[in-house]
C-alpha cells in the first residue's frame, strides 16, 4: 500500500517548501470557511495557479472547508462550493454536515474527506459518513495504534492520521473554550489557544501558577512503519500557521522514512528514522510526544475482559490502565522555537533598544534571525526579525523594540533556514472567484413525535427538561419535577441503571433520556468489542428508549434497535438548515440547539427551509422540534485522560480572575466555567417565537438541593418577571460569533 504524505500549505511559500521536499499532496485554505483563518491562505488567483501546476506534477490538492457555517452564510457557502466544483480539487476537507448535504444534492462531483473536527474516532463513525458520500476520514488524534488497527479492519474508507505538529488538548472537534471566552470559536477557525495560557491555582500563592494545559507537539516519525502496517492511507503534518522552513524540514524528515518503509528494508528504515530525527531536532517547535498512540486510559478491551474474568476491583483496574502523561508541560508557556531564556537586562545603544538573553550552548544569533517574545504575565506575544545581535558578557544583546525584563524569548527561525524553493505557482490566472447565486432551500422531512394520535404518549412533550450527572441526583429533582430528566451514559451510570439492587428511582424509564457522549472511540464503539452497544441493548430491554446522540457513529450503532427515539445533541452542530436536513434524514425526533448558537441564527435556520407540506408548515414544525438549553455550565473542553494523577487541584483562575473547575475520572477529564450560562429570562420570548422545549443542564459541578430550588424558583417566576440571573454569561446567545 502506498502511503500518502500530506503537508500543510498555509501560504504560497509553504506550498513551495512542501512540494520541494517531496510531499505527495497538500491541504490549503481559501479566505473563508477554513479552520486556520489567521494563516495567510490563498487568493482565488493563487489557488487556480497552484491547481494548474500541481496537476502537471501529479500532486494532489485538498481544500479545507472545515468550519461550521451559519444560516446567514448559506449563500456564500453555496457560491464557494460551486466555484470549487468548477475547479475540481482532489477533495474537500469538511466538518459541517450541511456541506455534505449541499454537495450530495448540488455538487456530486466533489470528493469529500471528513475533517478531524468532525470527531470521528471509530469505524462506526466512519461508516456512517461513508453512506453519505464521504470517501476518507481524518481520524481524531486521541486514538491508540491498537484502535487504529481495529478501525481499519472494520471499514473500507481511506484513513488519514496526524503524525506531526501542534496538539489540541481537547478531544478533537468538541472544544468551546475560546468561543465561551469571547466568541472566537474553534469551529469557526478563530481559536485563540486559550488552553495554552497562564493559569493560577485558586489560592494564588507563590509557585501556584503554570501553563497547566499546554501540550507538547506530536511526533510519530518512529511510528510510520506501524501506521503503514495498520493500513493508514495518509500521514498528515499539521502546520498551516507555520513557516515555509518548518514545513520543508518536517516534510523532508517524513519523506525519508515513508520511502524507506515502501522499500521494506528494516536496516534502511532504522537508518532513515535516525536521520529524520536529527532533522526534526531543528524544527524550532515545542518538545515532542507520541501522545496516546501507545495506549490510553481507556476501559474498552479491559472492561470486556473484566466482565469475563471478574477478578479485579475498579481501583486496581484504574491503576493498571493509567498511562503516564508525558504530553502535558505546565512549565511551557506555549511557545515554539528554541528557548533563549528570559530577558535579563534592557539597555539603549545609539538609540536602539537592546535586550540581554542567554541562549543554550551552541546556539548562535545574528541579524535577520527571527524571535518571538512572550510577556511574563502572558498578556501578549510579539514576533520580530532581529536587526542587531551581538555576543557580550553574560549572553547575547539583541534588538528588542518591545519586551521587558522577565519576558521569555524564543528563536523561531535563523536566516540560514530561509531555503529557497522553486515556485509552484508559475502563472497566476485572473481568479474571478465565486459568483452571486442564492443557495436553494433544503428539503427537510420531520419525524413525528407522537405515538399514534395520543399526545399523552408523546415521548418529548413541551416544557422543561433537566439534565444531571448521576442517578442519585434524581431525588433532588423531586422538589420541582421536570417533564423529563436527562442522564449521561457513563460506565458508572450504566451499571447503576442496570443493577437489580438499586433503590426505586423517582422517575420511570419512559421519563428518562440517556445522553451519549460526543467522544465515541473505537474502544467502546467497535463492532467486535461493542461495550456501549451491549449496555444500550440491556437498557432498552429495561424500558430506556430515549437517547440523545452526539456523534455520527451513534446513528450507526443504534439503527438496529427497535422502539428507540433519538434527539440530535448539541455536538452535531446544526447551525444551518442544510445540516438540519442531513440530521433529520437520519430519523431524529428533535434537535438540541448547539451551545454556541445565537437567537438570530436559530430563528433563521428554522425559517429558510422548504418541504413537501409547504415552507410555513415545516418552519412551524421545526421550532417545535428544537430543544433550547437555557441554563448550563458548558464543558469548555474534554480530555481523553485522567488528569488527577498529574494535576492536584480542581479549581483555577486566569489573569482576568475568570475561574474554572476541573473534573477528573477514569473515563477522562473536563473543564467547566464557574460562571454559568443562562437565558432563562428569555423563555417567554422563545415561547412567543414558537419554541417550547427547554433544558436546564446541571450535569457539570456537583448538584446541591438548595441551588436547584433557587434555580427552579427563577424558572417559574420568569413567566412573570423577565430579568437575567445574576453573575451569569450569555455565551454567544446575544452577540453571536466574533466577527473579524
Amino acid at each position: 500500500m502506498n502511503i500518502e504524505l500530506l503537508a500543510p500549505a498555509g501560504s504560497p511559500e509553504a506550498l513551495d517548501a512542501a512540494i520541494g521536499e517531496g510531499a505527495d499532496a497538500v491541504y490549503l485554505g481559501l479566505k473563508d470557511f477554513n479552520a486556520r483563518l489567521r494563516s495567510t491562505n490563498f487568493t482565488y488567483a493563487q489557488f487556480e495557479g497552484a491547481m494548474r501546476s500541481l496537476r502537471r506534477m501529479g500532486k494532489k490538492v485538498y481544500v479545507t472547508v472545515n468550519t461550521v457555517f451559519e444560516q446567514r452564510e448559506a449563500d456564500r457557502m453555496y457560491q464557494l462550493l460551486k466555484y470549487l466544483a468548477n475547479h475540481e480539487p482532489d477533495a474537500l476537507i469538511v466538518q459541517d454536515f450541511g456541506i455534505i448535504a449541499l454537495c450530495k444534492s448540488e455538487f456530486p462531483n466533489l470528493r469529500l474527506h471528513a475533517s478531524t473536527q468532525m470527531n470521528i474516532a471509530s469505524a462506526r463513525g466512519a461508516n456512517a459518513l461513508s453512506r453519505h458520500g464521504v470517501s476518507r476520514v481524518v481520524l481524531a488524534r486521541e486514538l491508540s495504534l491498537e484502535e487504529l488497527r481495529s478501525i481499519k479492519t472494520e471499514t473500507n474508507l481511506e484513513l488519514e492520521v496526524f503524525v506531526h505538529g501542534a496538539l489540541c488538548i481537547s478531544v478533537s472537534g468538541i472544544c468551546l473554550f475560546s468561543s465561551f471566552l469571547g466568541g472566537k470559536s474553534a469551529n469557526r477557525g478563530m481559536c485563540t489557544q486559550a488552553c495554552r495560557r497562564l493559569y493560577h491555582k485558586s489560592d494564588r500563592s507563590e509557585g501556584n501558577s503554570g501553563y497547566y494545559f499546554s501540550s507538547n507537539d506530536l511526533q510519530l516519525l518512529e511510528r510510520v512503519p506501524d501506521l503503514a502496517a495498520a493500513g493508514i492511507k495518509a500521514l498528515k503534518i499539521e502546520g498551516r500557521m507555520k513557516s515555509a522552513s518548518y514545513v520543508g524540514a518536517v516534510v523532508s524528515a517524513y519523506r525519508l522514512v515513508v520511502d524507506a518503509v515502501s522499500g521494506g528494508d528494516e536496516d534502511e528504515i532504522r537508518r532513515c528514522i535516525e536521520q529524520g530525527q536529527e532533522i526534526l531536532r531543528n524544527d524550532f517547535a515545542r518538545p515532542k510526544t507520541q501522545y496516546l498512540i501507545g495506549g490510553v486510559d481507556s476501559f474498552s478491551h479491559t472492561e470486556a475482559q473484566r466482565r469475563k474474568e471478574h477478578k479485579k476491583d475498579e481501583q486496581n483496574e484504574e491503576e493498571k490502565l493509567h498511562v503516564k502523561i508525558d504530553w502535558l508541560n505546565p512549565a511551557q508557556d506555549g511557545g515554539t522555537g528554541i528557548s533563549l531564556g528570559i530577558i535579563l537586562k534592557i539597555k539603549f545603544d545609539g538609540g536602539e533598544r537592546l535586550a540581554l538573553v542567554t541562549p543554550p550552548m551552541g546556539v548562535k544569533l545574528s541579524a535577520r534571525d527571527s524571535v518571538r517574545i512572550h510577556h511574563s504575565d502572558d498578556s501578549g506575544r510579539i514576533s520580530q526579525k532581529l536587526t542587531f545581535a551581538e555576543k557580550g558578557n553574560g549572553g547575547y544583546w539583541i534588538s528588542a523594540p518591545e519586551g521587558s525584563i522577565g519576558d521569555h524569548v524564543y528563536l523561531i527561525q535563523t536566516k540560514e533556514m530561509r531555503k529557497r524553493y522553486a515556485p509552484v505557482i508559475t502563472q497566476t490566472p485572473a481568479g474571478k472567484g465565486p459568483g452571486r447565486e442564492r443557495t436553494p432551500f433544503p428539503q427537510i422531512t420531520l419525524t413525528s413525535n407522537e405515538s399514534g394520535r395520543n399526545k399523552k404518549n408523546e415521548p418529548f412533550p413541551e416544557e422543561l427538561y433537566v439534565a444531571v450527572s448521576r442517578p442519585e441526583d434524581f431525588y433532588i429533582l423531586q422538589s420541582s419535577r421536570p417533564k423529563r430528566v436527562m442522564l449521561p451514559l457513563s460506565r458508572k451510570n450504566a451499571r447503576y441503571l442496570l443493577s437489580d439492587n438499586k433503590p426505586v428511582l423517582p422517575f420511570k424509564p419512559a421519563e428518562m433520556i440517556i445522553t451519549l457522549d460526543p467522544w465515541f472511540p473505537q474502544s467502546i464503539a467497535g463492532y467486535e468489542n461493542a461495550v456501549m452497544a451491549d449496555e444500550i441493548r440491556q437498557l432498552i430491554e429495561k424500558g430506556y428508549h430515549h437517547y440523545v446522540v452526539n456523534n455520527p457513529g451513534h446513528f450507526s450503532m443504534l439503527r438496529d434497535f427497535d422502539k428507540i427515539k433519538l434527539i440530535a445533541g448539541p455536538w452535531l452542530y446544526t447551525f444551518n438548515s442544510w445540516s438540519l436536513s442531513y440530521i433529520a434524514s437520519l430519523g431524529v425526533h428533535g434537535f438540541i440547539s448547539p451551545l454556541e448558537n445565537n437567537r438570530q441564527n436559530l430563528e433563521r435556520t428554522c425559517s429558510e427551509v422548504s418541504g413537501v407540506r409547504g415552507a410555513a408548515s415545516v418552519q412551524k414544525q421545526l421550532r417545535k422540534k428544537f430543544f433550547i438549553t437555557v441554563f448550563a455550565w458548558p464543558p469548555l473542553f474534554s480530555i481523553r485522560d485522567n488528569l488527577s494523577h498529574t494535576i492536584n487541584f480542581n479549581s483555577f483562575t486566569d489573569n482576568t480572575d475568570e475561574s474554572f473547575l476541573l473534573t477528573t475520572s477514569p473515563e477522562g477529564s473536563a473543564v467547566y466555567p464557574n460562571k454559568y450560562f443562562s437565558i432563562i429570562d428569555k423563555i417567554p420570548f422563545l415561547k412567543e417565537a414558537g419554541f417550547g422545549r427547554f433544558i436546564i443542564d446541571l450535569s457539570g459541578p456537583v448538584l446541591k438541593k438548595s441551588n436547584y430550588k433557587d434555580l427552579m424558583r427563577s424558572f417559574s417566576e420568569n413567566a412573570r418577571v423577565i430579568q437575567p440571573l445574576p453573575h451569569s454569561s450569555r455565551f454567544n446567545w446575544k452577540d453571536g460569533f466574533y466577527k473579524n
